[in-house]
């Protein structure tokens, strides 16, 4: 992570030119990081994913527990009434992935393929940018954390697979690669990491054949302020989570996979303790407890996938990095 107090202290002064208010504000929150990451690194509660048997790790980006077992009854793969739930390691998924993938699990890390449409697995495993986003004043990593080298395959997928009108990767596109993966590379481990249901909420503007509303795309200011219904917003959010799983249901019936687990790398706030979205560092259950739904996989190629080409040199530019961060409205 970022401990650096010269720049933490410029970060503030910027921040006090625009706004005293925020300038404070953030300052005490990147201290409270320095000292939740330096603690958590060392003595978090949550479980590591590779402390449990799997083949197939499906990752739902921002999946909180309740939202599975809502649409649980409509998926056969899914038994509302057996899914479980773990502590995560994080509450946002930089966070997550600097807990999880750490040198103590190297020999399981190089026998895993990593597809991912999370922006993240970029900044963390090849630039080395951990959690937190910004500059904290104090602290240090307990644990070392792999780079891209350690996995058996690590791929962003935002290059080869991202959708032009809405700029992320479909959950479609993710099972497409995952399933050419699984048949041509005959992984290990693999690890499929959907960036739904995390914003922006698009299926509405899909079906209608329109661009994302300001509110699709990022609606927790407007929530704040009154603006829009936490009901409304919950739907988007939950028919976003179907969009993942029907997909997912593709993806189990193209690959093998006698051990499958559906999980998340950290859930959502919906105002508990007057918080939205999911901040790093955040304790409350609803983002720290994610589900835990075991299923398997059996391929009756009913799927023929497009063939993955070879990462082109774009996949891991800054450039396409900050990019797929704002279509997710991380910037």
């Amino acid at each position: 992570m970022p401990i650096d107090f010269a720049q933490w202290a410029e970060e503030f002064r910027d921040n006090w030119t625009d706004s005293p208010r925020r300038a404070i504000l953030e300052g005490l929150y990147y201290g409270y990081l320095g000292g939740w990451l330096t603690a958590t690194s060392r003595f978090d509660v949550g479980t590591n994913v590779y402390d449990r048997e799997w083949d197939l790790l499906v990752v739902l980006d921002a999946c909180r527990v309740d939202a599975l077992r809502t649409v649980a009854p409509e998926y056969d793969f899914l038994d509302g009434g057996d899914i479980g739930s773990m502590w995560s390691l994080g509450s946002a998924s930089a966070e997550w992935m600097c807990k999880t993938f750490t040198t103590d699990y190297e020999s399981e890390i190089g026998e895993t393929t990593y597809l991912s449409a999370n922006p993240y697995t970029t900044k963390t495993f090849v630039d080395g940018r951990y959690a937190p986003p910004k500059a904290a004043p104090f602290g240090s990593p307990g644990e070392e954390v792999v780079d891209a080298a350690a996995f058996g395959e690590l791929r962003n997928l935002y290059a080869q697979r991202r959708n032009d009108r809405f700029g992320i990767v479909m959950p479609e596109n993710l099972t497409d690669a995952a399933i050419y993966a699984g048949r041509n590379a005959n992984p290990e481990r693999t690890i499929v990491h959907y960036m739904q249901p995390h914003t922006p909420y698009f299926t509405a503007a899909l079906e209608e054949g329109r661009d994302l509303t300001d509110a699709e795309y990022k609606p927790w200011s407007a929530l704040r302020r009154g603006e829009l219904e936490y009901n409304t917003v919950w739907e988007w959010y939950l028919d976003t989570l179907r969009a993942a799983l029907d997909s997912v249901s593709v993806l189990l019936a193209n690959i093998e996979a006698e051990r499958v687990v559906i999980t998340a790398d950290h859930g959502e706030a919906f105002g508990e303790w007057g918080a939205h979205n999911h901040l790093t560092g955040f304790p409350h259950p609803a983002v720290k407890r994610v589900p835990w739904a075991e299923t398997t996989a059996i391929d009756a190629r009913t799927y023929e996938p497009t063939p993955l080409v070879a990462p082109a040199e774009t996949d891991t530019s800054d450039a396409l990095v900050n990019e797929q961060l704002e279509a997710l409205g991380y910037v």
